[in-house]
């Protein structure tokens, strides 16, 4: 380089003394611009999932806690069930399933409302990503379905769905199938539902005016069927269906 470039100012030598600042004004919209973008992904992928979630709950499956002690041994105070909602559905209603229902009519009791939850809460529940702790729902077992014939006779101390006797292994050990006698046809469109521990049951037995109508659960009020306990570990099952308990009853409308 000649003596002459050498001394020569650096903006006359063709060097912008400007350049090193436009250079971190660069990085800096780089960063920046990462910075925003990487917010709209997670926004974008948290709104995706959420939606998801609540497309899940709303036509797949929902979790519910289980706020007394209708259900003991299946279902403890304190569990989280999953509920598919393809039953009812895509699949029928059987006997024996465990099914989650919208409350008919002043069936809850004080011990079966869940503790009271925060907005944030509610929020997280109604699109499905904490269990359901709404308090307007039941859980309980189906006995009887439309046109079936459910009775008990405490003198015989059987309970029969059309006739044939039953024997329920699911039962709280200690209970007896019922302390109230009862013969009920149930009505079309409906099921009868007890629960598992049944002397600390208020199930159909004891909203019916001894007709089957008032104590039968509309079918389109059942949420869906319980398939499996998730929460607590100690506690996580499938609830499978108990066919063999009523492999022996005949259709509908058979006494």
């Amino acid at each position: 380089m000649s003596d002459t470039a050498k001394d020569r100012p650096a903006h006359e030598a063709g060097v912008d003394p400007a350049a090193p600042d436009a250079r971190e004004r660069s990085a800096q919209r780089t960063a920046s611009g990462g910075f925003l973008g990487l917010v709209r992904e997670t926004v974008i992928v948290v709104v995706i999932a959420l939606a998801l979630s609540l497309l899940v709950k709303t036509f797949l499956a929902q979790a519910f806690f289980i706020p007394s002690q209708s259900m003991e041994n299946t279902l403890l105070i304190g569990d989280r069930v999953i509920v598919s909602k393809l039953t009812p559905g895509p699949f029928d209603l059987h006997r024996g399933q465990v099914i989650v229902f919208t409350d008919p009519g002043d069936w809850l009791g004080a011990d079966e409302v869940p503790p009271s939850t925060n907005p944030v809460r509610r929020g997280l529940a109604f699109v499905g990503l904490l269990p359901n702790d709404s308090n307007n729902h039941l859980i309980k077992r189906i006995i009887g379905l439309p046109g079936d014939h459910v009775a008990y006779d405490r003198d015989a101390e059987k309970l029969t769905v059309n006739g044939v006797a039953i024997t329920e292994p699911y039962l709280k050990p200690g209970s007896i199938p019922s302390e109230k006698d009862f013969d009920v046809v149930v009505p079309a469109g409906k099921v009868w539902v007890m629960g598992d521990n049944r002397q600390e049951s208020e199930d159909s037995r004891y909203h019916d005016d001894g007709t089957g109508r008032t104590g039968s659960v509309p079918i389109s009020d059942v949420t869906g069927r319980a398939v499996a306990v998730v929460w607590p570990l100690s506690h996580a099952s499938r609830l499978t269906e108990p066919s063999a308990v009523f492999a022996k009853v005949p259709a509908a409308g058979t006494k």
